[in-house]
């Protein structure tokens, strides 16, 4: 009977395997067709798998006014408290946006502190904040904010260049 049991979950567990890269495969050729898949597919901690998971999550950038807006819709802007005269020097990110988009931002962010790429401004950014002795929460989202400025500017330009 354990024989069995374990059979049928080896076979769950490879038809689950082979599901999942079934759809990265499909959601990487679905992505490939996009304008902006070269210059984000370029990004230092962006991978084939985080790539299309990010532009299926921001969707098109030009939506966008300015760079503010972008890193509100992901929730990775620092929140707001002030009345009257009053106002709080530090406050925690607004969290108003997408919580799925956050996700897929702290997992560029865990790929770029595993990598520790000495050459891309957001690892830099993020170990500066880490040496000053910030707290986990505060470097990533500060680096996930930085991140996605970066984003909005590279894809814009790259749009705007190749429109014409």
């Amino acid at each position: 009977m354990t024989k069995l049991i374990v059979k049928q979950a080896v076979e769950q567990l490879n038809t689950a395997s082979k599901t999942v890269e079934e759809l990265r495969a499909l959601m990487k050729e679905t992505a490939s067709k996009l304008p902006e898949y070269p210059i984000v597919m370029e990004m230092t901690g962006v991978g084939p798998s985080l790539g299309p998971q990010l532009m299926a999550e921001i969707g098109d950038v030009t939506r966008f006014t300015h760079k503010g807006a972008i890193t509100a819709f992901a929730g990775v802007d620092p929140g707001v408290n002030q009345s009257g005269t009053y106002e709080q020097k530090s406050v925690h990110a607004s969290k108003r946006g997408s919580s799925t988009l956050r996700k897929t931002l702290f997992q560029v962010m865990d790929a770029l502190i595993k990598n520790k790429p000495q050459d891309d401004a957001v690892y830099r950014f993020m170990d500066k904040k880490r040496t000053q002795g910030k707290p986990y929460y505060v470097y990533m989202t500060a680096g996930a904010n930085k991140f996605l400025r970066i984003y909005y500017g590279r894809v814009k330009e790259y749009l705007a260049s190749h429109s014409q």
